[in-house]
């Protein structure tokens, strides 16, 4: 399903290479993208399981493992995006009503052609895109 995880992500990589001196903590990158540590931790976390940052050598906070670049946004959802597919079908359409029986089968190809377009997208984006549009 579509949800904020993604542009949280690219927020906090934003942070961790712009203030690269500063140590960024979850409680700092918190302020900035106006959320709960928790949150900034559990998706940091996954960043880190997808080799994205690593924890910073004697200190707190992170540090990016490749340079803007080399980073694709594609690289960033599919670290952070927990469910499979980005459009979801509901499981369980009357059956009896000849739009309930065939809606699942009608979506099915269109929703992942929408996901590919969208990966292909993504793909040809870097961080360092994100970072030259923000005018830091």
């Amino acid at each position: 399903m579509i949800n904020s995880r993604l542009a949280v992500a690219i927020h906090i990589l934003s942070l961790i290479n712009t203030f690269k001196e500063e140590h960024a903590t979850s409680e700092w990158i918190a302020t900035s993208v106006n959320t709960n540590p928790v949150v900034i931790r559990r998706i940091s976390s996954q960043l880190k399981k997808a080799g994205i940052i690593e924890n910073q050598v004697g200190g707190s906070g992170s540090a990016l493992v490749k340079s803007p670049s080399e980073i694709t946004l594609l690289d960033v959802y599919r670290a952070v995006q927990t469910e499979k597919d980005l459009f979801s079908i509901h499981e369980a359409p009357n059956p009896k009503c000849p739009v309930g029986k065939n809606i699942q089968a009608a979506l099915q190809d269109v929703f992942q052609d929408v996901q590919n377009a969208m990966e292909k997208e993504l793909a040809h984006k870097t961080l360092a895109d994100i970072l030259n549009q923000l005018s830091i």
